[in-house]
């Protein structure tokens, strides 16, 4: 035993034999919630704390998703765009036929990936208050390489989906599935506060809202 792992147990048993006889102390949690939050108000809040950090967001009705989406790959000039398995297919009936879909079956090498030109993705739940989409792995949003290792992604986000704080975007979620928590493109600063996009991530998020 080092000194150094010595002098830890040594206080670690100090502890235990203290807190031995300590009843058992119950945790009460009670987190702030937003549940009264009306769901415009969860759409726009939402809308607007995610442009705070720096992502394009559109706000249509479901009738509008395809052209939005076709819009949305032409202005970025996407060729090559990786589709998730199930993802719905009504969301791509307007894209260009010469946009390449590429399925992640069998997985997509990193190199693969990185050779597309975006990726298009569905989500778990949002929060309003926060900006925060995200990912769990389920239907249409695919393993975590997937929407990390392209440059674009135009994530796709359901009025349901979008809860009014952390508290209860938590509770729907499950911990033991894959979360990938995203809050704009990913961006870092360094020790003089200058902001690089997409060392970590996708430089460029791009979110349409559905309404209804």
């Amino acid at each position: 035993m080092t000194p150094a792992t010595g002098s830890r147990e040594r206080i670690l048993a100090r502890i235990r034999a203290a807190v031995a006889v300590a009843p058992e102390q119950r945790i009460r949690r009670a987190y702030r919630t937003g549940a009264r939050m009306p769901r415009e108000t969860l759409i726009e809040l939402f809308a607007e704390r995610v442009r705070d950090y720096r992502a394009i967001v559109h706000t249509v009705a479901a009738d509008d998703v395809p052209g939005t989406v076709a819009d949305a790959l032409a202005r970025r000039g996407v060729r090559r765009l990786v589709v998730p398995a199930g993802l719905p297919g009504t969301w791509l009936a307007r894209a260009d036929a010469e946009v390449e879909r590429l399925a992640d079956d069998p997985p997509l090498s990193a190199a693969e990936l990185d050779r597309t030109d975006g990726v298009i993705s569905a989500c778990a739940v949002a929060i309003a208050e926060t900006g925060t989409i995200v990912l769990d792995a389920g239907p249409g949003q695919g393993r975590r390489a997937l929407t990390l290792v392209p440059d674009y992604h135009l994530c796709l986000v359901r009025a349901e989906q979008i809860v009014p704080r952390v508290p209860e975007a938590v509770a729907r979620l499950d911990p033991r599935r894959p979360l990938t928590w995203i809050s704009g493109p990913s961006a870092t600063s360094d020790i003089e506060l200058n902001r690089v996009e997409g060392v970590h991530g996708p430089r460029t998020l791009e979110v349409v809202i559905i309404t209804d």
